[in-house]
């Protein structure tokens, strides 16, 4: 994709009611896309109390993560104007910032900009500058029924082998009675199967690229992390599961249906079920980047008419007292406030009360590793930090998918992903 944009050489300034009205003496209106995420549905109700003080009408687009991917990066890329605010994460934010496709980000001394969790400013930024806020953070990990666990003699320890989990989940698999062993990301797509598998395979000493750039699909650590993986959720899993994403996984699960689930941590705020027990990703001998690293954050696209409105409402919607305002409302509460993003949420008592999850999804994130290693040569766990990944990992997600539903051999998807990453790093110039 080219890129044909300018960066901007001047921040804008901030002020919580700016952009109230138009300069027509009509109310702002700021379209904003969302990612249909329980914070982020949720953010729509808490936000009805910025309208009222501020005038500023919201209209919000609440996408399935995939679509708001594709339909984000195409609107964006082309200047499309569609969004003043986008959803967007780390493998886009360094990228888009410095090809000038969004505004960098500078917000008044009340937004403390240093209580940002380091892990999310830096995925967040190009060259020192913030261009996307967090609204929430997340990394990965084990999420699993201790009753079942109990019942079956079984225990899921922090970085636990990938063996010790497989056999926890069959022992736990009780289809008869509508409960799976494991229920794992199967829907094709780089955010999706690609992330879950990414970390897999990161755990068996696999990457997705060599360190000459060449795709490395093809390696015996590969295929040994997929056919784990593809066995696991063919022999415990769901029916279907190469349709099942976070959404899926998280209704499943509130169901009683899934012994164990790995994720996102941010998953930990919508688990209904008392006997969830927690513990650090897996990995079958390699621990670093066995879990991902991600932010669901919010920026906005270069050129947006409303561009000072979408600042003041990002700077509010990411800030300490949003946090505030989602744990003292009536209809969430501090079990229910976006975390992962701001250090000082973690110190708030009401939230270490309610959120029994926070002391493992903390520890997930400041274990996560997206900087280079010897094993994985690139910036980023369950992604690739060059533009040219979007379009590896769709491809690879589809090929995985068709492995999982059983299409397809595993030799036959990885090197139907081998040869697909190829000619697009070939025809991007790398080498």
């Amino acid at each position: 994709m080219s890129i044909k944009k300018t960066l901007l050489t001047t921040a804008i300034g901030f002020s919580l009611t700016a952009g109230a009205a138009a300069a027509d003496g009509h109310a702002t209106e700021l379209t904003i896309a969302i990612v249909n995420n329980g914070h982020m549905i949720n953010m729509q109700t808490v936000a009805e109390a910025y309208t009222e003080e501020t005038g500023v009408v919201l209209n919000w687009v609440s996408l399935e993560e995939g679509v708001l991917r594709e339909q984000v990066t195409s609107d964006t890329a082309t200047g499309g104007g569609q969004y003043d605010i986008i959803n967007i994460g780390m493998q886009e934010a360094p990228i888009w910032g410095a090809a000038g496709w969004i505004e960098p980000l500078n917000f008044d001394d009340s937004y403390d900009v240093d209580d940002i969790l380091p892990a999310m400013a830096a995925g967040l930024s190009a060259d020192g500058q913030l261009y996307a806020a967090p609204f929430y953070g997340e990394s990965s990990m084990v999420m699993y029924r201790g009753d079942l666990a109990d019942a079956a003699g079984v225990t899921i320890a922090d970085n636990d082998s990938w063996e010790n989990v497989v056999a926890a989940a069959a022992a736990m698999h009780d289809p008869d009675n509508g409960v799976y062993g494991a229920c794992l990301r199967g829907k094709p797509g780089w955010g999706d199967n690609g992330a879950f598998i990414g970390t897999i395979a990161n755990s068996f000493g696999a990457a997705y690229l060599n360190a000459d750039m060449t795709p490395a699909f093809d390696t015996p650590e590969f295929n040994a992390a997929v056919t784990m993986y593809v066995d696991l959720l063919q022999n415990y899993g769901p029916p279907g599961s190469e349709g099942n994403s976070f959404n899926e996984i998280l209704a499943l699960y509130n169901e009683g249906k899934c012994g164990l689930w790995i994720d996102a941590t941010i998953a930990a705020s919508f688990l209904e079920n008392e006997n969830v027990r927690y513990a650090q990703s897996p990995n079958a001998g390699n621990p670093v980047g066995a879990n991902w690293l991600w932010a669901w954050a919010m920026a906005v696209p270069t050129g947006s008419p409303n561009s000072e409105a979408a600042h003041d409402f990002i700077q509010w919607a990411t800030s300490k007292e949003y946090v505030q305002a989602v744990g003292n409302h009536p209809d969430f509460g501090w079990g229910s406030v976006p975390t992962g993003q701001r250090a000082s949420t973690y110190a708030i008592p009401e939230f270490q009360a309610a959120a029994g999850f926070a002391e493992a999804e903390l520890a997930a994130i400041n274990s996560a590793a997206p900087e280079a290693t010897d094993i994985k040569p690139y910036v980023g766990v369950q992604f690739v930090a060059i533009p040219e990944f979007p379009e590896i990992g769709t491809a690879f997600g589809q090929e995985m998918a068709a492995a999982l539903s059983g299409a397809k051999s595993v030799e036959e998807a990885l090197a139907a992903s081998q040869e697909a990453a190829d000619a697009i790093l070939r025809e991007a110039g790398y080498y």
